[in-house]
């Protein structure tokens, strides 16, 4: 049956051959529908007056404005769910800063590629469409020195330290949509001497990397991608690998982390529910487990695990973030002590760190 209310989508790409792939290929998916296409900055601002799309998918590279200066003009004047489609590098992070919901890699290959490319796309293209825009708020793109009153390096930290920290306490934290810009709002709050956190976020091999690199630039804790058999330690975040499972493993002083090729777990490689089923498993009333902004329900069983092992659980509210997939569904699940807005998630684990000791 024909599928009533399609997304409309515009496509901007200066590339008449890619607009042409864009165009055939999102047409197959039943939901979408191709209003039309841009080749450029002005062209799309015309195209958004005249067509009144409920998604919009964006190149990096344009002639005259870029795809990420037209972006911020965009969502300071007329804010348009955006999925940014490109042959990205580092700057997929600024790309998301300025308030693009999510990122899709050009392919690169034969005509395998190109289905996964297509298939990824229409995916982000769905969830672009029901998201949270987050326009307006201070974002990972912006240095820590935009704060007032604080230096250039001065991350944001709460008032109150932890103190020490011990060894076998473990905080897990896992996300998706959305994520990268809610964590660094997050992790730059805690103090250096936080217990060590592990991260799960859906994110490709190759930018889980830069994502670390870029957040270890802006938090008081160190922050790395995270490898095999790596010790989990006070004042680090290991950031689990794009395309590898990454689950807890004991150690000779408290934890480490198990870092290894595998199959998806609930749809996702890093999955949520894979590092929260092994925190449940060995860590058990020792862990912290946070479930944040993201579509769908990787996480949900595995923070259950982890609520019912004796662990504290937080989701992240519907007010704060980009899509309440996951966050709902574990809260549903009754997998969730608490929930709380995204400002308030560093000081809610702060507080049962000290109350606990």
């Amino acid at each position: 049956m024909p599928v009533k209310n399609k997304i409309r989508v515009l496509i901007v790409d200066d590339s008449h051959f890619f607009r042409g792939v864009l165009t055939s290929g999102l047409k197959q998916d039943e939901r979408l529908e191709v209003v039309g296409t841009a080749v450029d900055a002005p062209d799309a601002e015309n195209k958004i007056r005249e067509l009144n799309p409920d998604v919009l998918t964006l190149d990096v590279e344009m002639p005259g404005m870029s795809g990420i200066d037209f972006l911020k003009k965009l969502m300071s004047s007329r804010p348009l769910p955006v999925v940014m489609v490109s042959s990205l590098d580092a700057r997929v992070f600024d790309i998301l800063a300025a308030g693009a919901v999510d990122f899709v890699q050009k392919p690169k290959g034969g005509q395998e590629a190109l289905n996964a490319f297509l298939t990824e796309l229409s995916a982000k293209i769905q969830i672009a469409a029901v998201a949270r825009l987050r326009f307006g708020r201070r974002t990972t793109a912006e240095p820590a020195a935009a704060l007032p009153g604080r230096s250039p390096a001065a991350p944001v930290v709460p008032a109150a330290p932890v103190g020490k920290s011990r060894g076998k306490t473990v905080l897990a934290f896992g996300a998706s949509t959305g994520g990268t810009d809610a964590l660094a709002e997050v992790l730059r709050r805690f103090p250096a001497d936080t217990p060590g956190i592990i991260v799960t976020q859906h994110m490709p091999a190759g930018f889980t990397k830069m994502f670390a690199e870029r957040l270890n630039r802006i938090c008081a804790m160190e922050v790395k991608e995270a490898e095999n058999h790596e010790p989990i330690t006070p004042g680090r975040v290991l950031i689990a690998p794009g395309g590898f499972q990454m689950g807890l493993e004991p150690a000779a002083l408290g934890y480490a982390v198990k870092v290894t090729a595998g199959e998806k777990v609930s749809g996702h490689c890093p999955s949520v529910d894979y590092l929260f089923t092994s925190v449940a498993q060995i860590a058990k009333k020792d862990a912290v487990g946070v479930i944040m902004t993201g579509m769908g329900g990787d996480g949900a069983n595995g923070l259950l695990l982890m609520r019912q092992a004796g662990a504290y659980t937080l989701g992240q509210d519907k007010d704060s973030c980009v899509v309440y997939g996951m966050p709902m569904v574990a809260f549903r699940k009754g997998a969730v002590c608490k929930e709380t807005g995204l400002d308030m998630i560093a000081d809610e684990v702060l507080r049962y760190l000290r109350n606990r000791r």
